[in-house]
């Protein structure tokens, strides 16, 4: 509970994967949409239908490279935590 309420063990990374999950499931779904609208379409909704195939593949894709950043971000602060406790007990350590 300490680490909690004072910052040291984050929450965020975790929420991170949820919202990949979510983006993931909702880039399926849009891409679904816009496939069955298209096909729907009185038009001629090819165009419709190739956007939601796109859509379909590329938007997990893409949230997935969203998500890594921002994880990445939080390990490096990790990272750099794990390197100050170091120091702190080795002050005459150089790194």
């Amino acid at each position: 509970m300490q680490e909690f309420l004072s910052f040291d063990k984050m929450i965020t990374p975790t929420l991170i994967k949820i919202i990949f999950y979510i983006g993931c499931a909702l880039s399926i779904i849009g891409g679904i949409i816009m496939i069955i609208s298209g096909v729907n379409s009185y038009y001629g909704g090819g165009a419709q239908v190739f956007m939601g195939i796109v859509f379909l593949f590329l938007g997990p894709f893409l949230t997935r490279i969203y998500c890594e950043l921002l994880i990445v971000q939080f390990k490096m602060q990790e990272h750099l935590a794990h390197i100050r406790k170091i120091s702190d007990t080795n002050p005459n350590q150089n790194l």
